[in-house]
């Protein structure tokens, strides 16, 4: 008789995890069902923000047929900038970024969607006066230097060497990207 209640008992332990099993999947099934379509909504808005940020004298933002994720941004007819994504590996991880380049080869700026840098280090990567450095510069002065005297091209974060580059590279393929494109016009 003991064999049987502890059969039972097994039954009703396995009956048990399974029923809530299930019914945790639905629960978590339905969550997602409701809220995945806002969470793709704010994704969208975020980096509509972001654009705007990046090239505030726009009027507009239109995709580019044939270039994922990648964006004109329109002052009127004309095409004043493009906003084009990048990803490069730092020390933590992969950034990633937004970068904004003018149609002959110039950063505008760029905004770093995520990364995994070292906090008070690599993650300064986002602030003045690391990436006000930028601004304005051709694939020529963007390069990585420790040297002080050295105001043309790029001044690595102290102790974040790694991260420095990693943005710098990132910026310069996005230009890159963006003088063969256009051709550099």
């Amino acid at each position: 008789m003991a064999k049987n209640k502890d059969n039972n008992s097994i039954l009703a332990i396995t009956k048990n995890l399974t029923i809530t099993c299930l019914v945790s999947g639905l629960i978590i099934a339905c969550v997602y069902y409701i809220t995945a379509p806002v969470a793709a909504q704010k994704k969208v808005q975020i980096q509509n923000d972001t654009m705007r940020e990046l090239v505030s004298n726009a009027d507009d933002f239109k995709t580019i047929n044939g270039k994922k994720d990648w964006y004109a941004a329109k002052k009127g007819n004309k095409t004043i900038a493009y906003v084009v994504p990048a990803v490069t590996k730092g020390y933590g991880g992969d950034i990633d970024m937004l970068v904004a380049v003018t149609a002959d080869g110039k950063v505008i700026d760029y905004s770093i969607q995520t990364h995994n840098e070292t906090p008070g280090l690599g993650a300064n990567a986002t602030k003045d006066p690391f990436k006000g450095q930028f601004k304005n510069k051709t694939v020529d002065n963007l390069k990585v230097t420790k040297d002080k005297s050295d105001k043309k091209d790029i001044q690595a974060m102290t102790g974040a060497t790694i991260t420095s580059r990693a943005v710098t590279n990132g910026v310069k393929k996005a230009v890159q990207q963006v003088t063969t494109f256009t051709g550099g016009k």
